[in-house]
């Protein structure tokens, strides 16, 4: 629904909190848990769920990830923020309802008792790549501290997990144990078959600490697999008063999202759903030629952008498509990853030319930085797959080499690294020249690395930026 502007107030302090009292709404019962409350699960999944025919039936309870901010900053408004939707010809604002509950995710009890009540049908997770801890061989990597330090705790029975994964497995062993029934896991991160993933790490997780659990949430827990996609910045302090200015309240938790939205799920919902297709959401049976498209023509152009634009001093992926080399770069990239997808119903020419379009919106300011975290792991689905299927077919995977060129010159170019592999990147970046490059490339894929004209041809490419 679109606000009708409000006259501006004198200043921020004579505003009205944006809450429940202000915009009347009775809260839904809570049927999803969500696990990773940020700005894009906001500004994609609520906002989805809010525009549902039977949205009054579907509240979400929503757990923060690392810290409690943006859970006690939503709690302050009933759930209910604002969605500010940043096209070139200006802005347009929604309020949306369908958080009832926003929880601090150190509150593992209130997750364990809303994973095992009967009326949770579905679990939805956006929780950053690299908190699935699957290392390059595909599998969860139970050596990672963080996952060792949470099997030791669940073994013990003494204390909460710390780890997303760690806390979930914990709460499914609730729902098991109260016979609540079966649901759906819907992973929202940008994976390549990420349903598959999430399972992976679930069942590797409870494996290591009951073999009953995984066979348990083998039989009883679905996997339903995504295509999520919504470019959505950071919030400013200056969007903070654009929503106050535009709308007569005072909002603590706006989202500043792109018009475009798009949402393809595949996968069993034994529990029931939302009527998301309301929203434009589309379910398919073959989601991975789609999440395909999007990881690689996407999220694919964003890695690259972040590294090389940042290289060349740019802040913003508007400002890193303006350079005619970073440009370059993408079109060659995006050449190699369209030989490689199915021609049929993905109109990639018109997908290609809507995403120069969304890069190029200079209001959306989408920052590098953001988009720079977690490489090691995003690299793996955005530049691995098309090399290999270059290499597969005769070509050189240039273009996606040089993505992988750009990271490596990156993480040793002084600028901040927020990777989970940080610690081995700086040991890997004190050698020099074909080892080091060989190095940096392992953590990648392990077939690539023995490959050693590979190593030459991503070697060649260090430097272009």
């Amino acid at each position: 629904m679109s606000l009708e502007l409000q006259p501006e107030a004198t200043s921020a302090v004579d505003l009205p909190r944006l809450n429940r009292s202000l915009r009347p709404a009775a809260k839904a019962p809570v049927r999803i848990v969500h696990l990773g409350l940020g700005a894009f699960s906001r500004s994609h999944q609520a906002w989805y769920t809010h525009q549902a025919s039977d949205a009054a039936d579907w509240g979400i309870a929503a757990f923060t990830g690392r810290r409690p901010d943006a859970a006690l900053a939503l709690a302050e408004q009933d759930g209910l923020f604002t969605v500010v939707e940043r096209a070139d010809d200006g802005d347009s604002f929604a309020v949306v309802g369908s958080i009832v509950e926003a929880v601090d995710g150190a509150d593992v009890p209130r997750l364990v008792e809303l994973v095992s009540a009967p009326a949770t049908a579905v679990i939805t997770l956006t929780i950053t790549e690299a908190a699935y801890r699957i290392g390059s061989d595909g599998h969860l990597d139970r050596t990672a501290s963080d996952v060792a330090a949470d099997l030791a705790l669940l073994a013990s029975g003494s204390g909460n997990p710390t780890t997303p994964l760690g806390r979930l497995v914990l709460a499914l062993a609730a729902r098991r144990a109260a016979g609540a029934g079966p649901l759906a896991v819907v992973c929202c991160d940008n994976l390549s078959n990420n349903g598959t993933v999430a399972r992976k790490a679930l069942a590797g997780f409870a494996d290591a600490w009951d073999a009953g659990l995984a066979e348990w949430i083998d039989a009883n827990i679905s996997f339903v697999s995504t295509s999520v996609d919504r470019i959505t910045p950071r919030t400013t302090d200056a969007d903070l008063a654009a929503v106050e200015a535009a709308c007569g309240y005072r909002d603590n938790s706006p989202v500043v999202a792109e018009p475009f939205s798009n949402w393809v799920l595949s996968g069993d919902f034994p529990a029931g759903r939302p009527r998301w297709e309301d929203a434009g959401a589309v379910f398919v049976a073959d989601i991975e030629p789609y999440e395909n498209r999007k990881l690689w023509l996407l999220n694919g152009a964003h890695s690259l952008l972040a590294y090389a634009g940042q290289l060349r001093g740019h802040t913003t992926v508007a400002q890193a498509l303006a350079d005619p080399l970073c440009l370059q770069a993408v079109e060659r990239f995006w050449d190699e990853a369209e030989a490689n997808l199915p021609a049929a119903d993905l109109q990639i020419p018109a997908y290609r030319a809507a995403l120069l379009a969304r890069f190029s919106n200079a209001r959306i300011a989408h920052h590098l930085a953001q988009i720079a975290m977690d490489g090691s792991t995003k690299l793996r689905m955005r530049a691995v797959p098309v090399l290999q299927a270059e290499r597969a077919a005769g070509r050189t995977g240039a273009g996606a080499a040089l993505m992988i060129a750009a990271w490596m010159d990156f993480t040793a170019s002084g600028n901040t690294l927020q990777d989970p592999l940080a610690g081995t990147i700086a040991a890997a970046n004190q050698l020099t020249g074909p080892e080091r490059t060989q190095a940096l490339l392992s953590l990648l894929d392990p077939v690539l690395v023995q490959d050693h004209s590979v190593i030459e041809l991503v070697e060649k490419l260090r430097g272009s930026f």
